[in-house]
């Protein structure tokens, strides 16, 4: 069965953005890229919320700049055929290799695990993380901790009173002093 993980990356104080919206402090070095360019490769679907997702058009057009590099080049080779579900109430239209969906998430992801297909089901995105979370269908927890405390913002984790135990499974130490954090849900 296909595993479901959630990676992104994270403030050493838990958060996805700061308390202003800002997430420049994710900015990769060419180590991180490079990590973050082999983690997509594992992965055969990608669900992402609305924020992200429109984070992330910038790479459905972004092979036409001149000033591209190769791991640039790499990582959209790997994310524009790559399949991605958006779960949105505002979007009406979504682009790419996309489908948009307004609800039904964990329908939709017992409905990924079922069919044959390889590669892991990423959930993209703390909001969308966080209600995979509280149904208890998030197998994996991948955190690349920033060497940044920003205050508030969006936390990484939910905040819920519901305990899950993780088994850490790996740990890696990245360019600019971040840290990979890799926890298996305890079944």
């Amino acid at each position: 069965m296909r595993r479901v993980t959630y990676s992104m990356g994270v403030s050493l104080d838990g958060y996805i953005v700061g308390p202003d919206g800002g997430f420049d402090w994710t900015a990769p070095d060419d180590e991180v890229f490079r990590f973050w360019i082999n983690e997509i490769r594992e992965v055969g679907v990608h669900l992402l919320g609305r924020k992200l997702y429109e984070t992330m058009l910038y790479w459905e057009t972004a092979e036409q700049e001149a000033s591209l590099s190769d791991a640039d080049r790499e990582w959209i080779a790997l994310w524009n055929p790559l399949p991605k579900v958006v779960f949105s109430t505002t979007l009406s239209t979504v682009q790419g290799n996309a489908r948009l969906l307004s609800g039904g998430l964990a329908e939709e992801i017992e409905r990924l695990r079922a069919e044959p297909g390889e590669g892991d089901i990423a959930i993209g995105g703390a909001t969308l993380a966080a209600q995979v979370a509280a149904s208890g269908l998030i197998d994996e927890y991948r955190t690349i901790v920033h060497p940044v405390l920003v205050g508030g913002g969006i936390p990484y984790f939910p905040r819920s009173e519901r305990r899950v135990d993780l088994e850490l499974v790996e740990t890696r130490t990245l360019g600019a002093g971040v840290v990979y954090l890799r926890h298996r849900v305890v079944r």
